[in-house]
């Protein structure tokens, strides 16, 4: 059991390493191609982050672990709602734009809503990987106008210095990083799928379990760092896109990723519990940003408590 665990921290140290050896390449690709600051903040930022998620996805559903792929994906977004939105509002409260409720707040319960009819029959299927990225595809395009017309105004303008690694590099070192990370990654991954399906084993637990919490929380730890980190520089812009971009990314992108190479069957203890608690985070930071147009260093102390409570109830009542 305990090299078990050792292969989980080890896996979860090689994502984190990669994830963070892959955004500064990107970052530094994005400069040295001067591509706009908004392209930079929404891509690299906002999705680049959830690249573990993806390749952790993508790799359980190619050796038919579907449990720990769904998980993965529905576990992330609720770590990231209530852990890490939650421990940066304890931080410094954070404020909304209107363009971030009325875009992204709400398309997050609208993709959430998506996600739950599509996976109302048997599972998560190729067709419905299919309208995923289809959606995935139509958000891109309007998230890119409005922050076109945005920055075009004057109004916006994402610093990639909030985020870690986008100091100016050689081509050389930039393409160097770029396949290092993606390759830290592979094995992070790997290693992480092995030590994970092993510990579910070893605990009694099932593998959706172990992919909403162990492995949802390990592959997140790029969010975590990049919006502390922009918190802490004071742009909480960055932090409150960051976090509700890479669930958009996570539901749309990355499961339509993963359906489309096989279908993905829901295991009982989402559709009776997680898919519900999913739906109910992602309507309350709606709520909570609607009415006070920012999230307060109470209301994180709530999320933050809510997370207890859901790893609580996670294996305590629904261990498999």
């Amino acid at each position: 059991m305990w090299f078990d665990i050792l292969l989980v921290l080890a896996g979860i140290a090689l994502l984190t390493v990669g994830g963070e050896v892959l955004i500064s390449g990107a970052l530094g690709f994005a400069r040295r191609l001067q591509i706009s600051t908004l392209l930079t903040g929404l891509v690299v930022v906002g999705f680049g982050t959830s690249t573990p998620e993806l390749v952790v996805s993508v790799e359980a559903a190619l050796i038919d672990q579907p449990g720990i792929a769904l998980g993965n994906v529905v576990g992330s977004n609720i770590g990231n709602i209530l852990l890490i939105l939650g421990l940066c509002a304890v931080v410094r409260p954070l404020p909304v734009t209107p363009l971030g409720l009325s875009r992204d707040a709400v398309s997050g319960v609208a993709v959430t809503v998506l996600f739950m009819l599509l996976a109302w029959g048997a599972g998560v299927g190729r067709v419905d990987g299919l309208v995923l990225l289809v959606g995935l595809g139509l958000y891109l395009v309007w998230a890119y106008l409005t922050e076109k017309r945005l920055e075009a105004e004057g109004v916006r303008e994402v610093d990639p210095d909030a985020v870690p690694g986008s100091a100016r590099h050689s081509t050389g070192y930039i393409i160097a990083t770029i396949l290092g990370g993606l390759m830290l990654l592979i094995a992070g991954s790997r290693v992480l799928l092995i030590g994970a399906v092993a510990l579910a084993r070893d605990l009694g637990v099932s593998e959706a379990v172990i992919g909403l919490t162990l492995v949802a929380v390990g592959t997140s730890l790029p969010e975590l760092a990049v919006s502390l980190l922009a918190v802490i520089r004071r742009q909480v812009d960055v932090a409150v896109g960051n976090i509700l971009g890479s669930n958009l990314f996570n539901l749309l992108g990355i499961l339509g990723v993963s359906s489309l190479l096989q279908t993905l069957p829901f295991p009982h203890r989402m559709v009776v519990f997680d898919q519900w608690v999913l739906l109910g985070c992602s309507i309350a930071v709606l709520f909570m940003l609607w009415t006070g147009r920012r999230l307060s260093q109470v209301e994180g102390g709530v999320f933050l408590i809510a997370y207890a409570a859901y790893l609580f109830v996670t294996f305590r009542v629904f261990p498999s």
